[in-house]
């Protein structure tokens, strides 16, 4: 149901001049696309993402060989090469390989990790946007308040200027308490002003913390029909909102971290393999003393661990990563039922603004109006009390500002639904697919 504009339109009126300096406008979605635009939390998911990849192309790659240089069986007496049949110079080179699947499932790791950050920048990107339009919409709300405020000042400033000229008159009808009446609710006028100009800052300076100086503009009255949250499309059936809050990106991406647990179990299960290793020798001689050649030598082996010992070691490795994918299962069973309670709520919530919004739009305002009109009117004919017609006016400026608050948590409503029901806008594939 696309309701608000006329609301607000009733509420402030056809014209909005005012008579503060003009400032620079900010429209909502000029403050959303800025804080995109600025936020270093997604630089830094995209350089995380590339890190990723890049180690996981590196666990997938062999250890370096290792080189050894021997000068062997010395004699010490003399240290000559040529004295003892045993003494040679041997270079050698050996090569270790990681136990049975360990370099592609190491690899496979990193890579469902790298594919989380598109499902985070999604996720990300509906928050701050969903965030974003909160704040400027408290913003706008006070700004708002306060220029509803602005309007009927004048008003009550006659109405204290009336109430005095009648009171210094002898013929007037106003009383002494008609004089202080109209100047205390002048008073209070002033108080709520101030408390509205200490919201609007608040939300100004929260704003600013995403779209930075920017943040100072005039909020304009046409961004609210160009807000993306100016309509809501909430499933009707509760397996339907199931179905749509299951494939959040947040809940996608814990998928990826709940796949990247489970090839972690099976990389601790590469540990009931032996890790084997290839190593070659050349051992070079000199001539003996008589000048006879001998011949150099050769070596070549293998070497592997034997893991016999498993009870306290790899039992429990597995077991224990075992453990850590569960308990990311749950958390993410515990993800999916709060976002569940926050649809359900968010959408009972909204349910009941749009009944008030219908009854201040058709007929509390219309009511409202016609009440202080009548009031003021009896009052200067003589008719009316003078208090009355001053709580008339009072009634009629607080509904309109309380319109006015229910239109701004519609928004602000409409905007958690909407992020609470973004979809990923394509399941991220990669090279792990291929692993």
């Amino acid at each position: 149901m696309k309701i608000g504009i006329p609301l607000l339109i009733l509420i402030l009126g056809a014209g909005s001049a005012t008579a503060q300096a003009p400032r620079t406008e900010l429209t909502l979605s000029e403050a959303i696309d800025t804080a995109l635009a600025n936020d270093h939390w997604l630089t830094g998911s995209r350089q995380t993402q590339a890190a990723l990849i890049d180690e996981g192309t590196a666990a997938a790659t062999l250890p370096d060989p290792r080189m050894s240089l021997v000068a062997g069986n010395f004699p010490l007496d003399t240290f000559d090469i040529n004295q003892e049949a045993m003494t040679q110079l041997s270079v050698g080179i050996s090569q270790m390989f990681p136990r049975g699947d360990t370099l592609a499932l190491a690899q496979r790791q990193k890579l469902e990790l790298a594919l989380q950050h598109p499902l985070l920048r999604e996720d990300r990107r509906a928050k701050v946007s969903a965030t974003v339009e909160q704040l400027w919409l408290s913003g706008y709300e006070a700004q708002e308040s306060i220029r509803l405020i602005e309007q009927d000042r004048a008003l009550f400033e006659h109405l204290v200027d009336a109430a005095r000229a009648s009171y210094a008159t002898a013929m007037g009808k106003a009383r002494q308490q008609d004089v202080i009446r109209a100047e205390l609710e002048l008073t209070r006028l002033e108080d709520r002003l101030t408390a509205l100009k200490q919201r609007q800052d608040t939300a100004q300076m929260q704003l600013s913390e995403w779209i930075g100086s920017r943040a100072d503009g005039r909020l304009t009255l046409t961004t609210m029909a160009e807000s993306p949250s100016s309509s809501v499309g909430t499933p009707s059936s509760e397996q339907a909102r199931y179905e749509r809050v299951s494939h959040h990106p947040l809940l996608l991406a814990l998928d990826k971290k709940i796949e990247a647990k489970e090839t972690d179990v099976d990389l601790a299960r590469q540990k009931y393999k032996p890790e084997w290793g290839l190593n070659a020798q050349y051992g070079y001689r000199d001539q003996d003393l008589l000048g006879r050649d001998r011949s150099d030598l050769f070596s070549i082996g293998i070497t592997f661990d034997l893991p016999l010992f498993t009870a306290n070691r790899q039992d429990k490795e597995v077991s224990a990563a075992i453990a850590h994918a569960e308990a990311i299962r749950t958390e993410k069973q515990l993800l999916l039922r709060r976002l569940m309670a926050e649809l359900e709520t968010a959408s009972v919530y909204l349910d009941r603004l749009d009944q008030r919004y219908a009854l201040y739009a058709d007929r509390l305002l219309p009511q409202m109006a016609e009440q202080s009109e009548a009031s003021l009117a009896a009052y200067n004919n003589d008719d009316g009390d003078f208090a009355e017609a001053v709580r008339a006016r009072i009634a009629e400026l607080n509904a309109k500002i309380e319109a006015l608050v229910i239109t701004v948590d519609r928004r602000k409503t409409m905007a958690q639904i909407n992020y609470l029901l973004v979809q990923a806008s394509s399941e991220p594939t990669g090279p792990v697919n291929a692993i």
